[in-house]
């Protein structure tokens, strides 16, 4: 199974990925998250940030979620992910791709702005630090119109949002990913 996470920066992919993978690890379910921005230092620092950049960050960290996906690990790529072409391609591409939107309004990502990236994308034009590519703000965000699991993350809390993921994956497991703990007939 591969959790293919979308939504804008500072949303709370990375610590949903992270508490659920804590959690699917205590039932004793093989799990691995991708994080873009750990990827993105490592085997995409080639890549910037325009659409076609962005694309061919998603599509080696579809290959890479596939790897892992086909020798039974549940696999979460966590990746803001902004286009539905090319999450599009990765389900049909890849076996059991499902798309996560992992949403909260803009309003709040500006208040929270947990790396500064809001700050400087709302700079005047022309101010040196602008950020000129945040996505949601000045560059494109494809919300997916048919995603298989929506999480609002401002209107749960971690716990919440990781047990409704954990709901999902446990009712959705494929047969090679079923080495699992008695806990997991309780869902």
């Amino acid at each position: 199974m591969i959790l293919l996470f979308c939504g804008l920066s500072g949303a709370g992919k990375t610590t949903l990925a992270k508490s659920v993978a804590t959690e699917l690890t205590e039932l004793g379910i093989k799990i691995e998250v991708i994080d873009g921005d750990e990827y993105r230092k490592e085997i995409c620092k080639d890549l910037g940030f325009s659409k076609h950049d962005r694309c061919e960050n998603i599509r080696r960290l579809g290959f890479v979620a596939s790897r892992f996906s086909a020798h039974g690990i549940v696999t979460i790529v966590s990746a803001i992910n902004p286009y539905d072409e090319v999450r599009r391609e990765l389900v049909e591409k890849y076996d059991h791709v499902n798309i996560v939107h992992v949403d909260c309004p803009v309003n709040q990502l500006i208040n929270r702005d947990t790396k500064g990236l809001y700050k400087r994308a709302l700079l005047p034009e022309g101010h040196p630090d602008k950020l000129i590519n945040l996505t949601g703000i000045n560059d494109q965000f494809d919300a997916p119109y048919d995603a298989d699991l929506y999480i609002n993350t401002s209107e749960s809390t971690v716990q919440q949002s990781t047990s409704l993921l954990l709901y999902y994956i446990l009712n959705n497991l494929h047969p090679a990913e079923k080495v699992l703990s008695k806990m997991t007939n309780s869902f």
